[in-house]
């Protein structure tokens, strides 16, 4: 299993990092995104829904699964979004 994590920001292109998602669940059962930020929380749910339309037409829906989650960045603790995208058929 791919223990990858896709970290988003606010510059993050959503058509790009979707691509990436529908890529990642081909070849594993889910994807890991982290994103800290008003910003970059934006598109990352925005690149879900994008990719939710690229891998409709497969069949598979998407199940998102959001948590909070606290990252040590540069010796501070700051808490961001993490979401869990899983592909069920």
């Amino acid at each position: 299993m791919n223990n990858e994590i896709l970290k988003i920001s606010s510059k993050s292109n959503p058509n790009s990092v979707a691509g990436a998602i529908a890529g990642m669940l081909s070849e594993t059962d889910k994807v890991e995104m982290q994103a800290i930020g008003a910003g970059a929380v934006n598109q990352a749910v925005k690149s879900i829904a994008i990719a939710r339309g690229f891998v409709a037409s497969l069949g598979i829906n998407l199940i998102c699964i959001p948590a909070f989650s606290t990252v040590l960045i540069e010796g501070e603790e700051k808490t961001g979004m993490k979401f869990i995208v899983k592909g069920d058929k």
